[in-house]
Order: C-alpha cells, then structure tokens, then sequence
C-alpha cells in the first residue's frame, strides 16, 4: 500500500510553492537651487534623493538587514505587485516629492526621501533620507526605514548638500563647496547575475567655489556643481541627484529612478496577470523561473 501511496502522491501537484523576492521602492528626487537674488548662487545647492526602500529574501536587505523570509503563495490566488515610481524633482523653493512605495503581497517596501532644497532645510525621511542643505548652518539629512536603507548625509557649512542615501550606506555629508557622494547600494544575485541597485543621490555643489556635485552609484544620479542634475536609473530606486549652485537659482533636483520588483520561484509554477495593470518579462533556467516587475500596478497569480 506505500508503495501505491507513493505513486500516487507522486502525480499530485502541490497547491502551495514558495517565492523569493526583491522588492524596490521608488528613489527620492534631489534637491533644487532655488535661492533668490543676491542669494542665488550662494549656498543653494539641493541634497541628494534617498534611494527607495530595499528589502529581499535571497541576499541582505537594506540598512544592513539580514534576508526576510521567503512568502508562501497558494496557486490560483491573487496577490499584489506594485512597482513605485520615482520622486519627481522641481525647480522653485519647495521640496521635490519621495518615491513611491513598491509592494508584493504583504511586503511593502518604502519610498526615497527627498533631498533638501533652499537654505537651512533637513532632507525629508523615506525608505533611505534624502540629503540636507547648508546655508550659514548645517542641517541633518532624512532618516532611513529600519532593515531598508540609510540615512541622508547632512549638509555643512561652507556650503555643500548632503547625499542622499542608500540602500547599503549612510549619504556622505557635503561642505567645503563640495556636494556629498549619495550613499552605496546592496548588490543582489536573484536574476542570476550579480546586480547592485538602491544607491542614494549626490548632493549638488557649490559653483561660487568650483567645487564638484557629489558622485553616485548603484543607480543614484550624480549631483552637480551648476544647473539641473541627473536623474536616478530606472528600475533601481536610485535617488535622484541634487541641483548644484548657480546665479540662475531656479534648477530642478534630478528625478528619482523608478523601482521593481524581482520573484524567483519553481518553473513548475507559471505565473499571470489577471486583469492586467503589470509591465513584466519572465526567464526559466536551473528549474526556476524569475519574473521582473518594471512598471504599473495589478494582480498576480500562479497555476
């Protein structure tokens, strides 16, 4: 009768499998240089975007977490997936926007904080903070999200804005005329090649000074030293970086890099879109199956 048993069980697809994900929020846009004659030009340098919130099961999560555990899905049942978008950086006095949340099921990864804008303002808290902003004082970058990323560096006095940070480091502070490097991003293996993603912003710098915007990585966008800076990557949750110093005094923060979301689970298992909503591509090799999540909202499901 074992043997039957066996057999039998044997031809029985299994109603439950379990999912490995990597789930990346929307990075934070950078700071603009906004400052009004005769300040223009003078210590208005926007901080760095805080890259979006990183949290996996397969590797290190973000703000040196550990892995989480893996989600157990049930085949033929709806779950989440959303990929946030990346903040939207302006010109003018007002601060940039966060990134938006990504989401798979019940894990709910956290936006970007944006980088600072005008004088004497803290970058805004997110998934990693956004970079501050120096005037004639310093000014704290934002607060990460516990196991998602980091803090933004602080902006010093002589004039330099902090960069945002990342998902695997704290944003360097700026001064000294020179914008702060946006902090480091979390390499991750899900996809099966080795990819870094979640780095901060760099913090804009100051022109008056001929002193360099901070420098970026893991797809943080760089800041600059005048103008308008570079946005983050899409599909990293880079942070956006910050605006440098010039006499215009009405340059945008960059663009914070849109987010993804990664699942790698059994090729035993095909995956679907009910109702639609989802920009996704699907690869198959070593007896899994990775999907990657680019844009949109909707649900998922597997049979």
């Amino acid at each position: 009768m074992t043997g039957i048993f066996q057999i039998l069980l044997a031809g029985v697809k299994s109603t439950i499998i379990s999912v490995d994900y990597l789930v990346i929020a929307g990075g934070g846009s950078g700071g603009s240089n906004y400052g009004a004659p005769p300040f223009a030009g003078y210590g208005n340098a926007g901080g760095g975007g805080g890259a979006g919130g990183y949290r996996t099961s397969a590797g290190t999560s973000g703000g040196g977490a550990s892995a989480e555990s893996k989600i157990t899905i049930t085949l033929a049942t709806n779950y989440t997936v959303t990929v946030g978008a990346g903040g939207t950086g302006t010109a003018g006095s007002g601060y940039g926007t966060n990134g938006s949340n990504s989401v798979f099921s019940t894990i709910t990864s956290t936006g970007g904080g944006a980088g600072a804008t005008e004088s004497a303002r803290p970058g805004l808290s997110g998934g990693s903070g956004g970079g501050g902003q120096a005037s004639n004082s310093n000014n704290a970058g934002g607060a990460g999200t516990a196991n998602q990323g980091y803090a933004g560096g602080s902006g010093v006095s002589p004039p330099g804005a902090g960069g945002g940070g990342g998902a695997g480091g704290v944003g360097t502070n700026g001064g000294g005329g020179s914008g702060g490097a946006g902090g480091s991003g979390v390499a991750s293996s899900i996809t099966g090649s080795s990819v870094s993603r979640g780095g901060g912003g760099g913090g804009g710098g100051g022109a008056p000074y001929s002193m360099a915007g901070g420098s970026a990585s893991a797809g943080g966008g760089a800041g600059v030293d005048s103008g308008s800076a570079n946005p983050g990557s899409s599909n990293t949750g880079g942070g956006g970086g910050g605006a440098g110093t010039d006499l215009s005094g009405n340059d945008a923060g960059g663009n914070g890099g849109s987010g993804v979301v990664i699942l790698k689970y059994p090729d035993t298992a095909t995956i679907s879109n009910p109702g639609g909503g989802l920009t996704y591509s699907t690869s198959t090799a070593g007896g899994f199956s990775v999907t990657t999540f680019t844009a949109g909202t909707g649900n998922v499901s597997w049979s």
